[in-house]
């Protein structure tokens, strides 16, 4: 007999994420993905192959099939968090292999502006089945529709993000689409970051309203938060983070080492196995189909015009203390091994002038449909200007400095940044200026910062969800990533301040945070306050709103809002 695995949460007929092993289950609920003029794709995750995937529309009047693939570097290790595995019955005691299925249908013949219902269904090899809740899908939005859109990044499993999201929906309601600036979780191919860690703070979950994570008040009373349900009802558009990136492929490896460990394409002979790769984020997203190059895209989202940019690059400590592969030197040890270096903070992706991006980019930029839109858009992860540490250093390909004894013996490998190079400020910027880019989402700093450029450009990160590097102001707290030695130009580095010169704009209602003095600041730097963001093209404005996780009682407060013109 065929069996039907169903769970009925808060009033909702929700996908089984929780049930007894021997029932079937779903890892994900459905969520949307690059919907087109009369379609939209639906994806959902399992752990078991099975058979007869497919999404139900309406009343199950009418079927979609979906295609199903294998992920091909999904592994646990024994950091990753998940309840009844090996090591101390929530770990596993070293990397292995965990088999997680990807279904995907494409729902077409949709009408614009009309949401209809639908559900998913999967099947296991013995015809169990696992039914997911009713949610509501819709094709590209027309043109003149007001949307709001929710703006976030840098979830990577930290404490505030059920809190945010739940605050999301509690306070908008359903988004229409979602545009997320990198760094979704911390390392790639582990899959409980994704799908099902312990802590109840891996991505999918969060998004979907689907876990359950506490955080104590003031008073010392905890509340549960579950995220919120989004992604079911809108459509999602990621860009990569220097974390949604993995190094060098070592299949016994610890996948923190993984991580840590990419070489540029020149010294790794073009081997993405030996240099890096975004294998696992691509393969969730169905990408490259996705995109419009290796890593960027260009799309139409009702009056939205929405470029999404490869732009970031390895993060590494600042410490020059010869026993540290970092940012700035390579380690004692390894200076006569270069497969062992790790040329500093290289990027993945170059944006500079005449590069394949670049001149993808002015070509978009130049099209009537990227111009015509009401509302243009670029999103990226690196911070191209801001007061956040991770501006430091500019963001340029490094300069190898190799220092050598007489006997041409290599005593010291160092690296520099020029800040007259940087690709983000003298060859980036002036092209969005030239071509009325109105908003640049970006994130890598976790914090809230707002930039209001004369000419109309608004550079904006909205990442603060935990984890905070801190916002480092002219005059105030000076920035630790910058290499403290006179070998170094000073000048290339700077230690507060945008180190381009321009000034944060502060909220325009009421400041959340202020400093010793009682000054109002104009960021939002902090492990109790989290911030989200919606762009509202019914309003022509992007609004920002605070919650105070040990206040909860306060509720969500609008803080910030800036007109796009």
């Amino acid at each position: 007999m065929r069996r039907v695995a169903l769970m009925l949460l808060g009033g909702t007929l929700m996908a089984s994420l929780a049930m007894a092993d021997d029932h079937p289950k779903l890892l994900t609920d459905p969520f949307l993905l690059d919907p087109g003029p009369d379609s939209v794709e639906v994806v959902w995750f399992t752990e078991f192959e099975g058979q007869d995937h497919r999404v139900e529309l309406g009343d199950g009047d009418r079927t979609i099939a979906a295609t199903t693939t294998k992920l091909s570097r999904s592994f646990e290790d024994a950091d990753s968090i998940v309840d009844g595995q090996a090591g101390d019955g929530s770990r596993y005691s070293q990397t292995s292999k965990r088999d997680i299925f990807r279904h995907a249908a494409t729902v077409d013949a949709l009408e614009p502006g009309n949401r209809i219902p639908y559900r998913v269904v999967s099947a296991t090899a013995s015809g169990e089945t696992v039914i997911s809740g009713s949610y509501s899908l819709a094709p590209l939005p027309p043109a003149g529709a007001p949307l709001r859109v929710l703006l976030t990044s840098d979830h990577q499993l930290k404490p505030m993000v059920p809190a945010n999201l739940q605050m999301v929906e509690e306070t908008v309601g359903r988004v229409d689409a979602v545009l997320f600036a990198g760094d979704l979780i911390n390392v790639s191919d582990r899959a409980s970051e994704w799908f099902d860690d312990a802590r109840g703070l891996a991505f999918f979950p969060n998004l979907q309203g689907q876990t359950n994570y506490e955080i104590e008040s003031s008073s010392g009373e905890s509340r549960t938060y579950r995220g919120g349900a989004i992604i079911q009802h809108a459509p999602l558009y990621p860009v990569i983070g220097n974390h949604e990136v993995m190094g060098r492929f070592d299949p016994e490896a610890a996948l923190r080492t993984q991580y840590n460990n990419p070489q540029p394409r020149h010294a790794a002979g073009e081997n993405e196995d030996q240099s890096f790769n975004t294998r696992t984020f691509d393969e969730i997203f169905g990408l490259p189909e996705f995109l419009g190059g290796p890593g960027y895209y260009f799309r139409r989202f009702g009056d939205v015009a929405l470029v999404g940019l490869y732009v970031t690059r390895i993060w590494r400590p600042h410490r020059i203390d010869g026993e540290t592969r970092g940012k700035y030197v390579e380690r004692d040890a390894d200076l006569n091994d270069p497969s062992a270096w790790g040329w500093g903070s290289f990027p993945f992706e170059t944006i500079e002038a005449g590069s394949a991006q670049y001149q993808w980019l002015e070509g978009i930029l130049n099209s009537e449909e990227f111009s015509n839109a009401p509302y243009r858009v670029v999103m990226l992860h690196h911070p191209p200007r801001g007061f956040g540490g991770n501006v430091v250093p500019p963001f340029v390909e490094p300069e190898q400095i190799v220092g050598r004894s007489d006997d041409g013996a290599i005593t010291s490998i160092r690296y520099e940044y020029a800040i007259r190079k940087d690709m983000l400020v003298h060859d980036l910027e002036p092209l969005l200026l030239e071509h009325d880019v109105q908003l640049v989402l970006f994130g890598h700093s976790h914090l809230w910062q707002h930039i209001a450029m004369p000419q109309g450009l608004h550079y904006l990160e909205t990442a603060n969800v935990g984890n905070n590097y801190g916002c480092y102001l002219e005059g105030g707290e000076e920035r630790g990533n910058h290499p403290d030695d006179p070998m170094f130009e000073a000048s290339n580095y700077a230690r507060s301040g945008d180190p381009g010169g321009l000034q944060p704009t502060p909220p325009s209602v009421f400041a959340p945070q202020v400093d010793e003095a009682g000054k109002p600041l104009p960021c939002v730097a902090s492990n109790t306050l989290t911030i989200f963001s919606i762009l509202d093209t019914g309003k022509g404005a992007v609004e920002s709103y605070v919650f105070d996780t040990r206040k909860p009682y306060q509720g969500v407060r609008l803080f910030d809002t800036f007109a796009l013109k």
